[in-house]
């Protein structure tokens, strides 16, 4: 393709910002990937993770704020079959059993690995899915506050009492959008 003296080359897929896009709109190889990230951060801290010094709420922290923005990074975009569900709810279930551990059953009185459904009534906040609804939702707000031309422009870091020439008291250094 050629365009104002600059060729560009068509690709199968690419990637730009952390994020794998393909000729085909396909997200399989970006969830592949996002899930293999979300696999190397979740063996990091699978320690801890099983850690019986650490609170359960704790853990819950580590995993909403080292494992789940890893495997959710770019979300808003995507459009998620239910082979795809299933497999983010298989990563979302198999942190959350090892977050909570096994279960003695009533009846036998045996240990046992938690079903499917128990981690989510564990785990007081949204599943994975509810927040990527959630993330796109409001992706989908900014981009229709795009479309109307309500641009933030002004952008101001730093001190601004240096600049400030008239001794305004109201300006303190604070950043400012406009």
């Amino acid at each position: 393709m050629k365009t104002d003296n600059s060729t560009f080359e068509r690709v199968e897929e690419f990637k730009c910002f952390g994020t794998t896009f393909t000729n085909q709109n396909s997200i399989q190889k970006e969830i592949n990937s996002r899930l293999k990230s979300g696999n190397a951060c979740y063996h990091s801290v699978q320690n801890l993770l099983s850690s019986s010094l650490l609170s359960k709420n704790l853990k819950i922290k580590i995993y909403r704020t080292i494992i789940l923005p890893v495997v959710s990074y770019g979300c808003e975009t995507w459009s998620l079959t239910l082979r795809e569900e299933h497999r983010l709810r298989v990563f979302d279930n198999r942190v959350l059993r090892r977050i909570f551990g096994p279960r003695r059953d009533d009846v036998t009185g045996e240990w046992r690995k938690l079903h499917n459904e128990e981690p989510n009534d564990l785990y007081c906040s949204p599943n994975i899915f509810r927040g990527i609804k959630s993330r796109r939702m409001r992706w989908a707000v900014h981009v229709a506050r795009m479309g109307r031309g309500e641009l933030y422009t002004a952008f101001w870091w730093g001190n601004l009492r240096e600049r400030d020439y008239l001794g305004d008291p109201g300006v303190d250094g604070r950043i400012i959008l406009r």
